[in-house]
């Protein structure tokens, strides 16, 4: 079996479409060994204790300094093992540390076509700018914001009369077809560990 951990502040609604991928198979010889979320009354770490899943709330207000905050997700995800870690709606920028430790094996998704629209607002962004389409990236995290490697894009239109809600919910309508796909890629690109 192929391992994922899953990191989450929010309603984990990416986490879910994970989930569900791997329940169907769509995801092959996969399980989630860890979900983390540093909002400990976040709706996605409930979701995931709902399904039986190992989940684990490491609240950053319990820590001094974001090293100690790290270190001790570090210590979760070293116990369950995971072959990759997904960045799903974690609201929190990763050390360079972090990401060294799981440099190639550590995945986000993000609200446009990157590298348009890095960080914040990025569905607002597109339409001040009167793009005519979005979409969402999946992308190996680097130290950089937004800035690695492109696993997957899927795109969306921009219609006429669209506001920022709107948009958002279209994309992520798509992002919840693109994050289970760009894992099973990255999935069948890494090597099996015994």
């Amino acid at each position: 079996m192929r391992r994922l951990a899953i990191l989450l502040s929010g309603r984990g609604s990416n986490f879910e479409a994970i989930a569900d991928a791997v329940e169907a198979g769509a995801i092959p010889d996969a399980g989630i060994v860890a979900v983390v979320s540093d909002v400990p009354d976040a709706r996605g770490l409930a979701r995931a204790k709902e399904r039986g899943l190992p989940a684990f709330a490491v609240d950053r207000r319990g820590f001094s300094t974001r090293a100690d905050h790290e270190a001790a997700i570090l210590r979760i995800l070293g116990e369950a093992r995971p072959d990759l870690v997904c960045l799903a709606g974690y609201m929190r920028i990763l050390s360079p540390d972090f990401v060294t430790r799981w440099r190639g094996r550590l995945l986000n998704i993000h609200p446009s076509l990157l590298p348009r629209y890095a960080g914040t607002k990025p569905q607002l962004r597109a339409l001040e700018a009167g793009d005519e389409v979005s979409g969402c990236t999946v992308h190996i995290v680097d130290e950089g914001t937004d800035t690695g490697p492109i696993v997957l894009q899927k795109r969306v239109r921009i219609e006429p009369g669209d506001t920022e809600e709107s948009l958002s919910n279209r994309i992520l309508e798509k992002e919840h077809e693109a994050y289970p796909e760009a894992i099973a890629r990255m999935l069948a690109k890494l090597p099996i560990e015994s």
